[in-house]
């Protein structure tokens, strides 16, 4: 199973975007506290859509009780890593795959950084540019893994309209 953790995030819009994507990728959502939300929040819900009640989602006391409780191999997504997304290989995970990002505002406390510098990533952008949003971060990173995953679970055709929608007729 992939897990999405989100080290406290601030934006609730943000969250909403990422349990939609979690929902549509199939991936478990980590909530580490403290949220810069509630959960009910008006915008947390309008991102999220109607996807909040289909997203497998769980909210953390903090740090040390999320790790306590998980196990597999964790990856963190930072703006101080030195290796690409694609420089992992997640096809040898054993167990679990944990994809940390951080707070808006600071991301990943410095100290668990530190302490994993081996499995620190950065997306590669344009040097000048501080940072991307943190809803597009997941989804990039997500379909990194995904894609050398094979894409486990995925539907590879259009099931809503039909695989032959393009070719059977009407475009309405």
């Amino acid at each position: 199973m992939i897990h999405v953790v989100l080290y406290e995030p601030e934006i609730p819009a943000n969250t909403g975007n990422i349990m939609r994507t979690c929902m549509a990728f199939d991936c478990v959502l980590d909530l580490i506290e403290p949220l810069g939300f509630y959960m009910d929040d008006a915008h947390l819900r309008r991102a999220g859509m109607d996807y909040a009640g289909q997203v497998t989602y769980r909210i953390w006391h903090d740090w040390d009780a999320f790790t306590a409780e998980n196990k597999g191999d964790f990856w963190y997504v930072t703006r101080y890593g030195s290796r690409t997304p694609s420089s992992f290989d997640y096809t040898k995970a054993e167990g679990d795959i944990y994809i940390v990002f951080g707070k808006e505002s600071t991301g990943i406390d410095k100290t668990i950084l530190r302490n994993n510098l081996d499995r620190c990533m950065r997306i590669p952008m344009k040097a000048d540019a501080r940072s991307l949003n943190l809803s597009n971060c997941v989804a990039l990173v997500l379909y990194q893994v995904l894609d050398q995953l094979g894409f486990p679970g995925l539907s590879l055709t259009e099931v809503i309209k039909g695989e032959d929608f393009l070719t059977g007729g009407s475009l309405v």
